[in-house]
């Protein structure tokens, strides 16, 4: 937990307050979060985490014969357990690029699911989830956020965007989206809190008054509403406090290019491009191993027999000199 986040909590802890987010904290970082995304009229709901954000948040703006559509790779396909499957909703998947949705292939699946005459017995597209950054790490361009979202207005569905670590796409070298922008290109995303220093919280936005009717009940209806609703505002206060919020997603992709670096420079090959916190690497079995006595990260998927694709993450607590020793490791490899 960023240290300015612990504060707050402490400097406030031995006050009363209203409870289920009614309370002055709660409308200090609604009111911080409306400014940042240039909507004064944006609803603003605080939720501890990103399945839960995202499970809720598709239940609720789909209809019950609806589902939505996801790149193969996306989150809620993968990594989610069939949370969003739980709540009624199938997950239709399309291929992805680099992570992310290709808008052509999504105009020609809602044009080929209008043309069938037999839709009536088929899952409608009613939502499409898009992440930023992807699963991979990579950037959705300003053009294709609003080629995507032009889709969805065209055939009149929603455009959900998963903003977990929206902070380090946000501070990306080469990313052309502002969280203004963002808020004018899609129905409701979250500000990701979880991976970018908050010890838990997402705040889900839903620009221009675009919450779904009774979303409070909703939450509340999936065991989700906090009655110390102020835990999560208090820390989106923080990080929405002189420009933190973005510190910490420069900081953490900042380190990450150190390590990218520090790994290209041993010789061990990078597996999926990132210029964000999570950097994919491809180990041997035999690297894998030594590594692992040393460092703490993720085994994401075999490539071949001998090989791993593995997956490292800066957060803002890295630090150089925990670069410094990765690239003394690796040297020793």
């Amino acid at each position: 937990m960023h240290p300015a986040l612990l504060k707050s909590l402490e400097k406030t802890n031995s006050e009363y307050s209203a409870p289920y987010g009614f309370d002055v904290y709660s409308k200090s970082a609604k009111a911080k979060l409306r400014e940042a995304c240039g909507d004064p009229e944006a609803d603003v709901f605080f939720l501890a985490g990103g399945t839960q954000t995202n499970s809720i948040a598709i239940a609720s703006l789909l209809k019950p014969w609806q589902g939505v559509v996801s790149a193969e790779s996306g989150h809620i396909n993968v990594h989610e357990a069939g949370a969003v499957e739980y709540t009624g909703h199938k997950v239709i998947s399309l291929p992805e690029h680099d992570g992310k949705l290709e808008p052509k292939e999504l105009e020609d699946l809602l044009k080929a699911f209008h043309a069938d005459d037999t839709r009536e017995h088929m899952v409608e597209p009613g939502l499409v989830y898009i992440s930023f950054p992807s699963e991979l790490g990579t950037l959705y361009s300003a053009k294709e956020l609003k080629d995507i979202y032009a889709i969805c207005q065209k055939y009149g569905i929603k455009l959900f965007v998963d903003g977990a670590r929206l902070a380090y796409g946000l501070a990306a070298d080469g990313n052309d989206i502002t969280l203004k922008y963002l808020a004018e290109h899609c129905d409701a995303f979250y500000i990701g809190g979880t991976k970018c220093g908050a010890i838990c919280g997402e705040a889900l936005v839903f620009p221009r008054k675009g919450a779904p009717e009774r979303f409070f009940t909703r939450i509340k209806q999936h065991g989700a509403l906090l009655a110390k609703g102020r835990l999560v505002a208090l820390q989106f206060d923080a990080l929405f406090t002189d420009g933190l919020y973005l510190q910490i997603g420069r900081h953490g992709n900042e380190l990450a290019m150190r390590l990218q670096k520090a790994f290209s420079d041993a010789g061990i090959a990078i597996g999926k491009p990132s210029s964000t916190n999570q950097q994919f690497i491809i180990l041997s079995k035999q690297q894998k191993a030594a590594l692992e006595k040393h460092a703490f990260f993720e085994k994401w998927c075999p490539i071949d027999e001998n090989h791993y694709l593995c997956r490292f993450v800066t957060s803002w607590s890295t630090t150089t000199s925990d670069i410094d020793k990765l690239e003394n490791i690796l040297k020793a490899l």
